[in-house]
């Protein structure tokens, strides 16, 4: 339609725009596979189902990543210069349009005359002094500007990336920056254009500027696509000048082709060390298929060319994951001027992984009612096969994350859980940790794995609720005080769990968190099951919200989909049910909800008790009874020292197939 009206429109009020755009692929790169995704994407579409998530772990430009903006994307690169594009073109955080193009023109306009970082050490080589001079200039903006906050991180990315693409676009070299033409005339200037990323980007993606080998130890994707370097030929010295601009710590450098250090950035990869690191690497991934691509130069090239991965190795370190299949398609290599390649062919080395199951892990937060214990009981009667999943009162989301399922929707009424909970979504892991580590330095709490007990005057068997208190009470004070429910606020609510009586999450009638302290800290147990928890949040499709249970639409789900419903039990007390958390009205109309569920053939489970301490839910016995054709009741093993836990007696309920057969059966 767009088209269409666009060839009706008289040509003298089409206006072009002031600007030029660039796209992604606008940009000069060593084994770019833009040209390759036709055939990439088809090999998924056709011969792997259900992708949710993609990982691409060296991604490059980002080119591969692109053909997936329709789901998730994990993004991956030790170059910074790639990763901050990533950021531009896959991030999740808003921008202002408007504003990059208002600076993007106005940067055009500058005619720099002083010099800088640039102009001082590579005028005459690369590019030409004044549009060192402009470079230089422009980059110090982006980075004053981001630093006072006139700009945020999305919006540094996007400017860092016009200016990348738009200097890679003048550069006197051959495509890389291992050396420049000498005497060359600089008859391109610098221009920067708007960027123009998929506007219907996933809010979950992630960017990660790390070394892939330890990156995979902590994600999980459906889908992993590996396209590690071939040969000798080390991405930071081909791309050391942009490098340089994108970091921006303006370092000494030296030679003729004016290189910084660089040591941290060389890769294993363009070395003997290949065929190790490779099989490592393969063998750390977890993801239901592996795709890599590797083309076959062997020895078509010049020593630099000659790939340092042969087939052997690839197809021995594959088939340790799971079943594998080759495809192939012809692809002009880049030369150098020095090597005769002919019949270069690109192939993609598709993996389906054996049994590539999700290890079980804890929640970060000791939530009360959390299901970890029963999963393993659980887990083999969910489905194997959802294309999205809900779960509806998600406390501690125990359940939800250990699914069999990388798009789930968390929803829980406790606003303030679900609030922490997107904090642990959209803040990075490493953030997250230190603004941990600076509040508990700030109020004086303990960390006795870094010191001890004995440090704070204390021992284990008594516990450090003497020594926490009072800086435990005036971080309670500060929370309850608060009026902006900012990512302070939410930290704040983390720390005062962890240091908390029990680890609970408790608020009186006022709204005020009201645990005492308790015999804890931040220990090694409670940091690393926040960090599995970051880690499992992050590789996962997932939402949270703080929505009532009878407001969630139905719409978007089918006969795929899953339903788990974990909510407050009726006849017993916790910290999520108090105050009348949960009525008998409330009860009644979550069955009529799961009613609903089935009228549309949707999947679900339902987790409660029938008797405890006396008291028997006579709602749902009686709406067992009116579905005892339809649903199937499973009786769970639960063991607990805590009284009014033996007492209980946990059932769950299954939606049936439509062909009769129950979920789990067999």
């Amino acid at each position: 339609m767009d088209s269409i009206k666009e060839n009706y429109i008289p040509k003298e009020e089409k206006r072009e725009p002031p600007y030029k755009t660039i796209r992604i692929h606008n940009r000069r790169y060593l084994g770019n596979k833009y040209k390759l995704l036709p055939f990439i994407k088809d090999i998924v579409e056709t011969h792997c189902e259900d992708i949710r998530t993609v990982a691409d772990i060296f991604s490059g430009t980002g080119a591969v990543a692109s053909a997936f903006t329709d789901r998730k994307l994990i993004t991956n690169d030790i170059l910074y210069s790639n990763y901050i594009c990533h950021v531009a073109w896959f991030g999740a955080e808003a921008y202002s349009e408007e504003k990059i193009i208002a600076l993007i023109m106005g940067y055009n306009l500058l005619e720099i005359k002083e010099d800088n970082y640039m102009s001082d050490n590579f005028a005459g080589t690369y590019f030409s002094l004044e549009d060192c001079r402009k470079i230089g200039y422009i980059r110090q903006d982006i980075e004053d500007r981001f630093r006072s906050g006139e700009i945020n991180a999305r919006e540094r990315a996007l400017l860092v990336a016009s200016l990348l693409y738009a200097m890679d676009r003048i550069a006197n070299t051959c495509g890389h920056y291992d050396a420049y033409r000498k005497g060359a005339a600089f008859d391109k200037h610098l221009e920067l254009s708007v960027p123009q990323p998929d506007p219907d980007l996933n809010q979950n993606n992630i960017c990660y500027n790390m070394d892939t080998n330890e990156l995979v130890k902590d994600i999980e994707a459906d889908l992993v696509y590996i396209d590690p370097p071939y040969n000798s030929r080390q991405y930071c010295d081909a791309y050391h000048v942009l490098e340089n601009v994108a970091r921006w710590d303006k370092p000494p450098v030296y030679g003729v082709a004016k290189k910084m250090d660089r040591s941290a950035l060389k890769s294993d990869y363009c070395t003997q060390k290949a065929p190790d690191a490779l099989a490592e690497l393969i063998d750390a991934i977890h993801a239901r298929y592996l795709l890599l691509s590797y083309n076959n130069m062997a020895e078509k090239g010049n020593e630099r060319s000659n790939a340092k991965i042969s087939d052997e190795d690839i197809m021995r370190a594959l088939q340790k994951k799971g079943t594998v299949s080759v495809f192939s398609e012809d692809y002009k290599a880049f030369s150098a001027g020095k090597s005769d390649i002919k019949e270069n062919q690109e192939r993609l080395f598709l993996c389906v992984c054996d049994g590539e199951e999700k290890a079980l892990i804890p929640s970060a937060l000791n939530y009360t009612g959390g299901k970890y214990k029963l999963l393993p009981q659980m887990l083999p009667y969910f489905p194997q096969d959802a294309d999205k999943a809900v779960d509806l009162f998600c406390g501690g989301c125990n359940v939800g994350i250990n699914l069999k399922c990388n798009k789930v929707q968390f929803n829980d009424s406790d606003a303030h859980l679900m609030g922490l909970l997107d904090l642990f979504r959209r803040i990075p892991k490493s953030e997250i940790f230190e603004r941990i580590f600076s509040m508990i330095e700030r109020y004086r709490l303990s960390l006795v794995c870094e010191y001890g007990y004995a440090y704070y005057g204390c021992e284990s068997s008594k516990g450090l609720g003497d020594y926490n208190k009072s800086g435990y009470n005036k971080l309670r004070q500060d929370f309850n005080q608060k009026t902006e429910k900012d990512d302070e606020y939410y930290f704040m609510l983390y720390l005062l769990i962890v240091y908390s009586f029990n680890n609970q999450i408790r608020f009186n009638k006022k709204g005020e968190f009201n645990l005492p302290v308790g015999k804890r800290d931040f220990n090694r147990k409670m940091q690393s099951k926040l960090e599995g928890f970051l880690d499992r949040i992050k590789s996962g499709d997932y939402s949270f919200t703080n929505t009532d249970f009878r407001k969630i639409s139905l719409e978007t789900y089918t006969e795929k989909s899953f339903f788990y419903a974990d909510p407050p039990y009726l006849i017993t007390c916790a910290s999520y049910n108090e105050q009348a958390g949960w009525t008998e009205l409330d009860e009644s109309d979550l069955l009529a909800f799961l009613e609903r569920l089935d009228e549309r053939g949707i999947r679900f489970a339902l987790s409660n008790v029938l008797e405890s301490k006396g008291k028997k839910n006579v709602i749902l016995s009686s709406w067992i009874e009116r579905h005892r054709d339809k649903f199937k009741v499973i009786p769970l093993a639960f063991h607990s020292s805590l009284e009014n836990i033996r007492q209980r007696k946990l059932f769950i309920w299954y939606h049936r197939y439509q062909n009769n057969s129950f979920l789990g059966d067999g």
